[in-house]
């Protein structure tokens, strides 16, 4: 009996779809093997099926599985602890793109691990590669007491429609779309390809239309871009033709010649907005008038319905959230103060949400297998956050003692979500090719100085580390973001890093962390220290770091309080700055080739 056969009995209920996409993997796997595909043809055609290289090369592959906007069932959790277990190394990670992914998967045993997957409804598909990624929505829609419409069934329209789809195998690069239910912006909808935020208009006869704002030609990486507006507002009628049309133009104008600028944000700096909008409203209008064009609202939203959850019945209290919430953790208890900083309360509804919090977006096999039974216990929804943290959704009062204890028992009570300590971080040097610092160290070595001088719990903060300056950890986002760089001192390689800070997404604004300076590794934990210090001690009601900046002088005026950090001791006074976190070895910034890590 084989690993598979022992375990889940699921295999032949298996969606044709996928079911086809594990046959040809078979295939083309056996035709590698044997010499009949190049290394170059099979590396793309795995990487169009969510299959990365990893640092470690030879045989060991990272699995990216797609989790549209986040939502996953228990049955899922489950199937993600046998993986990890079988065929991994005990744990999985979830990404700032609501992604799950785990390493060490020899490739041979891929079809399996494929398999498994999809016998639970979960795919590969597209998480890699040049095609439409996982398309992301806010963790809280449906729950959010501001939003204008839930966005999940629109989401899961936008993932039905895609996946799979002709028109997105063969990009001239990566494509992402992104929703978020209000213009707090919970989805980070502003840096993204095509970014949706609901939102409302007057009619001429005074009611009131709900549709969207729709966004295009977001990035981050090394040269970040905010979203533009590509019309004032769009139908729901409209909006699937509209993201298709973006993403024929992209296809069609994308630069095919130059991956280094090949994303829709070049797209927009070479053909400038106006004609990239011209090209997007002629698209959709033959799209529109195509006797193929289904029309109307999608399937998914007539069938589900998309009311906003709404706040509570005559204007009661509601949580506040979104980048820069200040949160007040009130009372000595861990439940209570976890009550306070990790439960969203306020839909009309009357339902309840709550965090658990993922250290460093990492689950265990054990952690899968308890929040699965947590899930179905209590018959909650569970989405998967881009702060790579869970959130359990459709709670009741009653509910949250009994959840909280049971997160107690698998260490995932902490109360800090969206506070300081909960540190995001790309999986850096650890697995990633083009990583040059160990970003995952950092954020341990981080969130154990704020929790020493008491600033762990300090609300309103977000702190973002990627392991180089492709923003997979997406730190030009966040409050406070650091990116890896070797380092040259005395003749030697060292790990460090360039410290951004002010960066801000809501209220259909992108503000990008501004550079202040670069440090060494080992002093990065003692530069958020003071930063979060300062602010907290200096900080108005409820204003968020962005505004604090402004207030004080801006990041140049920090840079200066900061100056001292920028100094390595010689190797002989402190050999330390010279051997990254969780290393034991002389630091050396090694990259391989890039598989589009983000």
């Amino acid at each position: 009996m084989t690993r598979v056969e022992s375990a889940f009995t699921k295999i032949d209920l298996i969606d044709p779809a996928q079911r086809a996409d594990i046959d040809k993997f078979r295939e083309q796997l056996a035709r590698y093997h044997s010499g009949e595909v190049s290394e170059e043809v099979f590396r793309v055609f795995r990487l169009t099926n969510g299959i990365y290289g990893q640092r470690q090369g030879g045989t060991n592959h990272m699995v990216r599985v797609k989790v549209p906007y986040g939502s996953i069932t228990p049955e899922q959790l489950e199937m993600m602890a046998f993986l990890v277990d079988a065929y991994s190394r005990g744990w999985a990670h979830i990404t700032t793109r609501q992604n799950l992914q785990f390493h060490f998967v020899q490739l041979d045993d891929i079809p399996e691990v494929l398999e498994q997957l999809a016998s639970v409804g979960l795919t590969t598909r597209e998480a890699c590669g040049d095609t439409v990624r996982n398309v992301q929505g806010c963790h809280l829609a449906g729950a959010c007491p501001l939003e204008h419409l839930d966005i999940s069934p629109w989401a899961e329209a936008a993932y039905q429609h895609f996946v799979r789809n002709p028109i997105g195998q063969r990009l001239p690069r990566k494509f992402k779309i992104n929703f978020s239910g209000c213009d707090t912006d919970c989805g980070q909808a502003m840096f993204n390809d095509a970014g949706v935020i609901a939102t409302t208009r007057e009619r001429a006869d005074g009611t009131v239309e709900k549709g969207f704002r729709v966004y295009i030609a977001g990035g981050l990486g090394a040269t970040p871009h905010p979203a533009l507006a590509l019309e004032e507002f769009t139908s729901r009628e409209e909006l699937l033709p509209t993201i298709e049309a973006i993403l024929r133009v992209f296809d069609q104008a994308g630069n095919r010649d130059n991956k280094l600028r090949a994303r829709m944000k070049w797209l927009v700096d070479t053909l400038g907005i106006d004609e990239v909008r011209r090209r997007v409203f002629g698209t959709r209008k033959f799209l529109l008038a195509s006797a193929s064009w289904p029309g109307g609202i999608p399937a998914e939203v007539a069938l589900d319905g998309d009311d906003p959850a709404g706040t509570t019945p005559g204007g009661g209290s509601v949580s506040l959230i979104g980048q820069g919430t200040a949160v007040k953790l009130l009372g000595n208890s861990v439940y209570e103060r976890w009550l306070a900083a990790n439960v969203v309360r306020g839909a009309a509804n009357g339902s309840i949400s709550a965090y658990a919090t993922a250290e460093l977006g990492d689950i265990t096999a054990t952690q899968f297998r308890a929040l699965a039974h947590i899930q179905a216990d209590l018959d909650a929804s569970v989405r998967l956050t881009n702060r790579q943290n869970l959130i359990f959704r459709d709670l009741t009062e009653d509910d949250l003692p009994i959840l909280f204890d049971q997160l107690s028992e698998i260490d995932m009570a902490s109360p800090g979500a969206e506070l300081a300590r909960d540190v995001v971080a790309c999986p850096g040097a650890d697995t990633c090719n083009l990583a040059v610092t160990q970003s995952r160290g950092l954020a341990k070595a981080i969130t154990e100085r704020l929790e020493q001088e008491g600033l762990a719990e300090v609300g309103g903060i977000r702190i973002n580390i990627s392991g180089c300056t492709n923003s997979c950890g997406q730190h030009h986002a966040s409050d406070i973001g650091f990116f890896g760089a070797e380092r040259r001192t005395g003749g030697l390689s060292a790990p460090g890093y360039q410290l951004l800070l002010g960066g801000y997404v809501g209220q259909d604004q992108m503000h990008f962390g501004q550079k202040v300076l670069r440090l060494p590794a080992k002093n990065v934990p003692e530069a958020a220290v003071r930063v979060i210090r300062r602010y907290a001690e200096e900080r108005h009601p409820a204003e968020n770091l962005h505004d604090w900046l402004g207030r004080v002088g801006g990041p140049e005026h920090l840079a200066a309080e900061l100056e001292d950090l920028d100094r390595y001791p010689t190797f002989r006074d402190d050999p330390s700055y010279y051997t990254d976190y969780g290393e034991t070895e002389l630091y050396t910034a090694t990259i391989g080739d890039s598989e589009c890590a983000t």
